[in-house]
Parts: C-alpha cells; structure tokens; sequence
C-alpha cells in the first residue's frame, strides 16, 4: 500500500496542473514560496514572511487571463516547475531559484534575498530585497523615464520614485532572454548603494538666478541661491563605481557632482527629480567630493561598488514579490501587455505638432503665440 501511495504521489506531481491547483508551493527558510505561472512564458514568484501583513488590492495584473497549463517535479532536492515556454527551478540546499527557456538554456538566477519584518505607523509590514547573478556581457534596460542619460543601466543605481518629470517602471529587460517585474507599489532602489559619503557646506555662496515661479497668486519672480558642499570617499579597491546622489529634499533644481575635480554629474532644471546617478572609474585611495545644490539641500552621496548582480529592494512590502517573463523581446512584452493591459493605439491626429511651456506670464505672449500658430498654418 505504502508503494502504491509513493507511486501515485509522484505520478501527480509529473501531470498538468488543472483545477484548484494554480501554483505550486514550498516551504523555504525565508517562508512560504509561492509559484504562480501566469502565461506560457511568466511565471510570479511571491514569499511571504511569518508575520501577518496586509494584503493590497492588485493593481498590476489587471487583466483576465487564462491559466496555463505546467507539470511539477521533484528530484535529488530540486523543485522544477515546468511551462511551455519555461522553466522555474528551486534548489533546496541552496535555497535559490534559476529560471530556464524553453530550450532549456538558463536566463536568470538568483544570488542572495532578504525578508525582514517592519511597520509603518504600527501597520506591519516587510522590508524585502532580491539579487540575481548579471553576467558581465548583459545588457539591461528599463525602470521607466529618467534624466541620468543612461540606456544600459547594468551596475547603475536608481531610486525608483515618481515625480514631476521622473517616471519609475519597476520592469526590467535583459539581452539574456528574460524580462523582470519588480511587484511593489512603494519606494524601490534598483542596485541600491551600501556606501554614504557625508557632505558639509562648505561655507562658500554658490551664487543665485532670477527665475520665473508659479505660486497660489500667479507668477512670480524669485531669487533661487545655489550652496556648495564637500567631503570625502574612501575607495577600497580599483573599478567602476555607481553614486547616487540624493538632495535631500522632493525635488531638485540643481544635480553637479566632482570626483577629484573630474564633473560626473551637471544639471540644471527647473523640474529635476530627488536623485540622479551615474557610474565613475575610480582608483583604490580617498577622492575628494564636490556637490552643487540649490540652498535648502541637505544632499548625501551614496556609492557602491559595481558588481555581478542585479538587485530590487523595498523597505516596505506585503511580500518578497517578482514576476520572471521568458524569451526575446517581443515575445516577453506581449505576455507583459496581456497580464498588464494593452496601450491602445494612439489616432494619427495624436501624431502632430505637440507645444509644451511651463508657463505664459503675460496677456500678450499668449496673443504672440496665437498669431504664430495663425501664420505657421499650426
């Protein structure tokens, strides 16, 4: 009877899921992983602490679709979720999940996670973070609209905050064969730096501009001063480096940032976002800091080491929650528009001329533009 059972058991776990069963479930060290294949080729990857947390309501998936097909196993300690277009596999010893093609060739592997419990406002809640293995010839791109004028942002690090000018897509794509969403609805850091170089005012006026500004009574003109800042960065080891420098304040009218007198980052916008990146060759030793702000900044420079990985953090958190999407590029934004919603595309009269102005200060620049549209046939 005991053989029977055995033998039943295993033949379960080799058939196509249908029915109730929609994941597949492990217990981990960090607690309960949850599988869900979501198409053919994406597969959601959710681990939920032990402390009891508020669920949200899903605002990413919002689409109907239906369920695939998958086949489970389980061998020599190896959990193997099995898709038409992909492979999910969770090694026990390691307590680590790698991600294959169709092909059966590896995409994605991870290399380190960390769930920790935390609140907020005495809400609990957790504090997760999740890096994977990035080989040193991958190509990444993605994380939405930013100014740092990076497009491979391999290495770099970002803060994925929404603000005027900035929009943060927490979805990655790799030339390795694979697309990555980051599932939370809070503050992300992408590569998030474990260095900070503290910064002081430096005592010295970094000038000042007149500038238009658009307050509860209309525009005005104000005067906006400029301070500087220094401090020092102790390097343990040549290579590449990423900083992030953050202004301490919600939004910024001034990045600059000069590593031993070499300009690694300059900006000057009315509307620049909180932080901004960049990635900077060092020597081993201490290099000198210059940081430019607006007064008012409390700015801080974090830097970190370019390494192997990838890495998503959130200090706020219902679960350690991704999703993995298999294949080229087409192939992973299709499935992404199916779970996600579809862009409807946009009318040709959608596709003409577009003008953009901050502001008009007067009765007669307004006119001025009008005649012009007139004259220009706009």
């Amino acid at each position: 009877m005991r053989k029977l059972y055995i033998l039943t058991v295993l033949l379960a776990v080799m058939l196509p899921c249908a029915g109730k069963d929609k994941d597949l479930r492990i217990d981990t060290p960090s607690g309960q992983l949850v599988l869900t294949p979501l198409t053919d080729n994406a597969v959601r990857v959710r681990i939920v602490g032990g402390t009891a947390v508020p669920q949200l309501e899903e605002l990413v998936y919002t689409e109907d679709v239906k369920a695939p097909k998958f086949k489970t196993s389980v061998r020599d300690g190896l959990h193997t979720l099995k898709l038409k277009g992909m492979s999910a596999v969770y090694d026990m010893s390691a307590d680590v999940l790698s991600f294959y093609n169709a092909s059966g060739e590896l995409i994605l592997k991870e290399s380190s996670r960390s769930i920790a419990e935390s609140s907020v406002q005495d809400v609990p809640c957790l504090s997760v973070s999740q890096s994977f293995a990035s080989p040193d010839d991958e190509v990444i791109l993605g994380t939405g609209q930013f100014q740092d004028g990076y497009l491979n942002i391999k290495g770099l690090t970002r803060r994925l905050t929404q603000v005027n000018t900035q929009i943060s897509v927490p979805f990655v794509l790799s030339n390795k064969g694979y697309g990555l969403l980051w599932n939370n609805y809070g503050l992300t850091d992408f590569n998030p730096a474990d260095r900070v170089c503290q910064l002081e005012a430096a005592g010295s006026e970094g000038g000042s501009v007149m500038v238009n500004a658009t307050g509860t009574s209309g525009n005005r003109r104000e005067r906006r001063s400029f301070g500087n800042f220094t401090g020092t960065m102790s390097v343990p080891s040549d290579g590449q480096y990423a900083i992030l420098l953050d202004v301490g304040q919600s939004m910024a009218r001034k990045h600059y940032v000069a590593i031993d007198d070499v300009v690694c980052i300059d900006a000057n916008n009315t509307w620049l976002p909180p932080t901004a990146s960049a990635i900077v060759s060092l020597k081993a030793g201490e290099h000198k800091v210059e940081v430019r702000g607006s007064m008012g900044d409390h700015p801080v420079l974090n830097w970190r080491r370019v390494d192997a990985t990838t890495t998503f953090s959130s200090p706020v958190a219902t679960a350690l929650d991704y999703t993995v999407f298999a294949g080229g590029a087409d192939e992973v934004m299709r499935s992404y528009r199916r779970l996600t919603g579809e862009v409807p595309q946009m009318q040709d009269w959608m596709f003409g001329y577009i003008h953009c102005r901050e502001r008009y200060n007067t009765q007669d620049e307004i006119i001025s533009n009008m005649k012009g549209f007139q004259e220009n046939d706009i």
